[in-house]
C-alpha cells in the first residue's frame, strides 16, 4: 500500500488506503483483523446510518461485533478443547508405536526409557498419523546440543516455528496461548517437531472475509479457513484482505453456493467410503474432509442451510454455529406460515417471544440433524438484539436422537389473556428400573394429552397453539463457564465488546434452575434426556397490564415469591424479565395480594368482560353469600373454589431485602442502542 491518509465517516475515523493497482479504500480494523471496504464520500448531504448504507457495496455491519467476538472467544473455548484431546491421542499412538519399535529392533522398554530425555518421551519415525486420520508429515529434522544442567538458558522463541506454521500466528493474538506442539529431544541429540492437529473452519457466507480473518489470527490452533461468497466482488474483498493481513496462506477465498460446496464435501466422503468398503468408519477419530467449525451469519434466515451445513461438519462433535435475523418470521405472528416452512413450528405471541424464537430455530437444527442419524447438543443459544445466535455440538449417534421426540413440546398461550402458557411434550422419555431391578434405564413411549382446556383456567381466554419447539436445554454451563474464566486472558483491546460478553454470559448462566431432584439413580442417560422445566420468562409489566394495576418493583416481587419457597432468576433475553419455578396459579395469587396489600385498583373502571375481572376474582361472593345461594350455583363452582382454597393458603409477604439481588454487580447485562437508526442494514449488492 502506497499512500494513508486519516478521513472521517458515519463509523468514525478511519484510514483511507491507496493500493498498489491505485484504488482507494477505507481501513477497518476490529480484532486483530483489518478490512478494505469502499471510502466515504468526502460530500455528501445525507447523515447518520443512511450515509453508512449508501457507502456499502460489499455489506459490513459494525453493529454484529459483539456477535463476532463472542464467536471468536466461543471457538476458542471448544477448539482449545478438541486440540489438546488430539494432541493426547497423537502422543498415545505415538508411543505405542515407539513400544513396538523398540521391541522389533531387539530392545526392552526399560533400556529405551533409560536412554530417553527426562523432558518427555521421544517421537521417532518421519510421520505418524494425525487424530484426524491423515498423515501429518513432520517438520524437518534439527540438530541442537542438549543440556540438562541448572545453566540451560535456551529460550522457546529462539526455536524455528517450522514451515507448516502461518505466518499469522508468528504473533499471538494478546490473551491466546499458544496450543501449538512443543519441540522434543531424541535420544540421538536431535529435535522433532509435530505439526499440531488439523483444525478447519468454514465461513460459509463471508462478505468481506472478517470473519475469516479473525480466525486465522485470533485463534492459533486454526490450520485452514476457507471464506466462501456467492458473489464475485465479495471473494475478490476476501482475497485483497486475506492479503492486506498477511493471511493468504491460511485463509482460503472460494465463490460459489455455499450449499453446494458444503455437499460437496459430504459427496467427496460418500465416494471414499464406496472406494473402500473394506475400512469402514468406527467410533475412533477417522479421516475426514469435513470442517471442524462451520460458521452460517446470513443475512435473514439460516435455514436454508441447515441441511447442508449438518452433512458438512465433523459428526464426531464438530461446532456449527449459526445466526438468524428474520425475528420478524421466528418472533411473531405476522409469517407463522412462513416460521413453518422455515423452522417446522408456529411461533409464540407473547413478551418472550424471542426465547420461544431460539427454542424454534433449535428446533429446525435438531429435526435436520435427526433425519441424518445425527444428534446436536445447544452450547450456548443467545437472543441479542434483533437476532439469534446459536451455537450446537453434532455428533453421529442414531441412539441420541431416540430422545428426540421426548424433548419436543408445544406450547398452549394465553396470548390474549393473562399471558399465561403451558407445555405439551410430544412424546415421553421415561426412567424406569429394568427388569432385574438393579438399574433403570429410559423407555420412550405416548405422552398424556391435552395438558389444558380450550379457555385459560386463570383468566377465561381462548387458548392458542405454538410450535412444535425444542424443550431441552439451551446452554452448557460447562462450557459458558470455560469461556468466562477465559475472559481475564484476552485484551480489551481486541475485543471491544467483552463488558458485555461477560454480561450476557453471567446473566445466561445464572438463568438455569435446577430442575426437581431426580427418585431414581444417575445414569449417563440422563443428558440426553435433559428438559428444561422452565422454558420461559415473564415481565411484570405484563402482569400489571393484564390485572390493570400498577405495576409491582422487581425486589418486591422477587421477595414474594423467594418467600414462598420458589426459586427466582432472569433472562438473559429482557431487562426486568423474571424466570423461576412458581407455577402460575401461585404468580396470580402473588399479584392479588400485591393488589390488595400495596396497590388496589378501581373496580369500577374493570369491565365484566375483561381478564382483569377474573384474575382478581370480583364476580367471586363471599362465604356467606354462596352458602345461601342454590345447590347449581356451588356445584358450577366448586372446582374453581377448590383450587383457589388451596393458593389462598400461601401467605405473600413482600420484603425488598429478600428479593434483592445477590448476583455479580456491575455487568453490562443488556444492550442499549448505541445511536440513531440503530439495528440492521439492507442487504448487501454484489
Amino acid at each position: 500500500m502506497s499512500q494513508i491518509q486519516s478521513a472521517s465517516s458515519a463509523m468514525g475515523n478511519v484510514k483511507v488506503v491507496t493500493t498498489k493497482d491505485g484504488e482507494e479504500f477505507a481501513e477497518v480494523q476490529e480484532g486483530l483483523a483489518k478490512i478494505l471496504i469502499p471510502p466515504p464520500a468526502k460530500e455528501t448531504t445525507q447523515k447518520g446510518a443512511k450515509a453508512v448504507e449508501e457507502q456499502q457495496k460489499v455489506f459490513y455491519n459494525p453493529i454484529q461485533q459483539f456477535n463476532r467476538d463472542l464467536t471468536v472467544l466461543a471457538i476458542k473455548a471448544y477448539g482449545e478443547g478438541v486440540v489438546a484431546q488430539r494432541q493426547a491421542t497423537m502422543a498415545k499412538r505415538t508411543k505405542r508405536k515407539r513400544d513396538k519399535s523398540d521391541t522389533d529392533n531387539g530392545r526392552s522398554k526399560k533400556q529405551h526409557t533409560s536412554s530417553s530425555n527426562l523432558e518427555g518421551d521421544a517421537i521417532p519415525g518421519a510421520s505418524i498419523e494425525a487424530v484426524n486420520g491423515e498423515d501429518t508429515d513432520m517438520d524437518g529434522l534439527k540438530t541442537a546440543q542438549l543440556s540438562t544442567t541448572e545453566n540451560d538458558t535456551a529460550k522457546p522463541n529462539d526455536v524455528d516455528a517450522g514451515p507448516t506454521a502461518a505466518p499469522a500466528q508468528d504473533h499471538q493474538a494478546p490473551g491466546n496461548r499458544d496450543t501449538r506442539e512443543e519441540i522434543k529431544p531424541t535420544e540421538a541429540g536431535h529435535e522433532r517437531k509435530l505439526s499440531p492437529p488439523r483444525f478447519t473452519i468454514l465461513d460459509a457466507l463471508s462478505a468481506t472475509g472478517l470473519r475469516a480473518l479473525r480466525y486465522a489470527q485470533e485463534l492459533p490452533f486454526v490450520t485452514s479457513v476457507t471464506a466462501n461468497d456467492l458473489t464475485p466482488s465479495a471473494v475478490e474483498a476476501i482475497k485483497r484482505n486475506a492479503e492486506y493481513n498477511g493471511v493468504e496462506s491460511k485463509v482460503v477465498a472460494i465463490q460459489g453456493d455455499a450449499r453446494a460446496h458444503m455437499y460437496s464435501r459430504l459427496t467427496e466422503e460418500v465416494f471414499r467410503e464406496h472406494e473402500n468398503p473394506r475400512q469402514p468408519r468406527k467410533g475412533g477419530p477417522q479421516a475426514s474432509n469435513k470442517y471442524d467449525v462451520i460458521d452460517l451469519d446470513p443475512y435473514g434466515t439460516a435455514a436454508t442451510f441447515f441441511d447442508a451445513a449438518l452433512n458438512a461438519v465433523r459428526d464426531d462433535g464438530g461446532l456449527l454455529c449459526v445466526t438468524c435475523t428474520d425475528s420478524g418470521v421466528w418472533a411473531s405472528h405476522g409469517y407463522s406460515e412462513k416460521a413453518y416452512a422455515l423452522y417446522g413450528g408456529i411461533p409464540v405471541k407473547g413478551f418472550h417471544s424471542h426465547e420461544a424464537g431460539l427454542r424454534l430455530i433449535i428446533h429446525g437444527l435438531a429435526s435436520t440433524a435427526a433425519r441424518q442419524g445425527l444428534a446436536i447438543e445447544p452450547l450456548l443459544s443467545l437472543s441479542i438484539d434483533y437476532y439469534v445466535r446459536v451455537f450446537v455440538k453434532v455428533r453421529k449417534s442414531p441412539a441420541s436422537v431416540k430422545f428426540l421426540a421426548g424433548k419436543t413440546m408445544i406450547v398452549y398461550s394465553c396470548d390474549q389473556g393473562c399471558g399465561a402458557y403451558e407445555t405439551q411434550l410430544l412424546l415421553r422419555n421415561k426412567k424406569v428400573s429394568n427388569k432385574s431391578g438393579k438399574g433403570v434405564m429410559y423407555k420412550h413411549g405416548l405422552a398424556m394429552a391435552p395438558t389444558v382446556d380450550q379457555n385459560c383456567k386463570h383468566c377465561g381466554s381462548k387458548m392458542h397453539l405454538s410450535g412444535p419447539m425444542y424443550a431441552g436445554r439451551l446452554h452448557s454451563t460447562d462450557f459458558i463457564k470455560k469461556i468466562l474464566d477465559d475472559l481475564p486472558n484476552v485484551s480489551k483491546d481486541v475485543y471491544g465488546t467483552m463488558p458485555r460478553i461477560e454480561g450476557m454470559l453471567q446473566t445466561a448462566l445464572e438463568e438455569f434452575l435446577p430442575p426437581p431432584a431426580d427418585q431414581l439413580g444417575s445414569i449417563k442417560d440422563d443428558d440426553l434426556a435433559a428438559l428444561e422445566p422452565y422454558p420461559f420468562f415473564f415481565h411484570p409489566t405484563v402482569l400489571a397490564g393484564a390485572m390493570h394495576c400498577v405495576c409491582p418493583d422487581e425486589e418486591s416481587f422477587r421477595s414474594a415469591l423467594r418467600g414462598l419457597g420458589y426459586q427466582v432468576t432472569r433472562s438473559h433475553c429482557k431487562p426486568g424479565s423474571i424466570k423461576t419455578d412458581a407455577p402460575w396459579s401461585v404468580i396470580w395469587h402473588v399479584m392479588r395480594e400485591w393488589v390488595r396489600q400495596k396497590q388496589p385498583v378501581k373496580v369500577e373502571n374493570i369491565s365484566k368482560n375483561s381478564p382483569a375481572y377474573t384474575l382478581l376474582r370480583l364476580g367471586e361472593k363471599s362465604d356467606a353469600e354462596q352458602n345461601s345461594n342454590s345447590e347449581q350455583n356451588s356445584d358450577n363452582n366448586k372446582q374453581a373454589i377448590k383450587h383457589d382454597d388451596e393458593v389462598d393458603k400461601l401467605e405473600v409477604v413482600f420484603n425488598k431485602s429478600l428479593g434483592r439481588d445477590n448476583s455479580k454487580r456491575g455487568l453490562v447485562r443488556y444492550q442499549t442502542n448505541p445511536r440513531e437508526n440503530w439495528g440492521p442494514l439492507s442487504k448487501a449488492s454484489g
